[in-house]
């Protein structure tokens, strides 16, 4: 099958179309009502809350509601290495990216390039494109995320030791509870107490199995994490000038790297990770890791910068740029992605 024939295939596969158009159509309508100020100035905030204290708690938690087997818990361990290794990887990488960059300026736009808006902006994607699976994949992935994310992150920001705090946002926040809850169901299930159900026996805390009455409302509350997670982002768009963030060169190198460069470099050295069975990884991992890692500036780093005066212009400006930039790529990922899978690398 010729490239051209793949590419065909996967442009007119309604499943891909569905969920690009899905992503686009509802940030622009969240772009357009805050334009015409139908929402206002806060509406954007109140729906990031609603996503990151509820809608995505819930979604991971769910994610893990599935039969465990040597397959996925093999998989899930490779993914839960690699979301350490890259971030090594990044923080050694991202030192000559930016060589010619001094001071805060080149340690803004490093942390801002080694941690993107996973949470928040990729897994909402990752979950209406590859359900379940990759919403588990991605949780496992994210640890490593928010374990860098609030020790070198912060350290490398603020010039100062950890802090209590961070420890405290790193462990105790919804999403990582559920994330371990759900982790932790999963790995153990078979040497949890058994009851039957339809005829065959589950973990009693196998709530998808065991409790519907309490899965079902869950799984509502994780069915509004992507549309409300899309809204959320069209709105925070639709609040700031891109006329003054597009006049600086500085934002859109960074925002190239870390849309485009960033998740390149993943597939290529899982491309030879999994080829050389060192670390292989299947189709759904590697997109899981690719969408998570084309994501716009993270919140947490662009809020060091700003909260520690590490040129707080610049991150405020590449968060806008790289958020376009993202919402623009994330469907041409996905083609590609599926192109990959096609000719069938992994």
């Amino acid at each position: 099958m010729s490239i051209g024939d793949i590419l065909t295939k996967t442009l007119t596969n309604m499943d891909i179309v569905s969920s690009i158009t899905s992503t686009v159509f509802i940030i622009l309508l969240g772009f357009y009502c805050r334009k015409r100020e139908i929402f206002t100035d806060k509406f954007g905030k109140i729906l990031s809350k609603v996503v990151l204290t509820v809608a995505l708690p819930a979604l991971a938690f769910n994610s893990f509601m599935q039969d465990i087997n040597g397959k996925t818990l093999k998989e899930g361990i490779n993914v839960l290495v690699w979301g350490f290794l890259i971030y090594i990887i990044l923080i050694l990488i991202s030192k000559p990216l930016y060589l010619r960059f001094k001071g805060d300026q080149q340690d803004t736009l490093r942390v801002l390039t080694i941690f993107g808006s996973t949470t928040f902006f990729g897994i909402p994607i990752v979950g209406a494109v590859f359900g379940a699976k990759g919403v588990m994949y991605s949780s496992i992935f994210n640890i490593g995320y928010r374990v860098f994310l609030y020790s070198y992150g912060y350290i490398k920001m603020s010039g100062l030791k950890m802090e209590s705090k961070n420890l405290k946002n790193m462990f105790l926040n919804p999403i990582v509870i559920a994330t371990f809850a759900g982790l932790i169901i999963w790995l153990i299930q078979g040497a949890l107490p058994q009851v039957a159900v339809a005829g065959h026996s589950v973990a009693f805390l196998r709530i998808d199995q065991t409790a519907p009455w309490l899965f079902k409302p869950m799984t509502y509350l994780a069915g509004l994490c992507s549309p409300l997670a899309w809204l959320a982002i069209g709105t925070t768009l639709g609040e700031i000038s891109f006329k003054e963030a597009a006049s600086d060169k500085t934002s859109w190198i960074y925002s190239i790297n870390k849309v485009i460069l960033v998740p390149a470099l993943n597939i290529v050295l899982l491309a030879i990770l999994t080829m050389t069975h060192i670390l292989p990884v299947s189709y759904i991992s590697l997109a899981t890791i690719v969408i998570m890692m084309a994501t716009p500036t993270a919140t947490v780093a662009a809020a060091y910068a700003i909260s520690f005066d590490k040129d707080a212009v610049l991150a405020s400006n590449a968060s806008l740029l790289s958020t376009v930039l993202a919402v623009v790529m994330t469907p041409v990922w996905l083609v590609i992605l599926e192109v990959i899978n096609q000719i069938g690398i992994f």
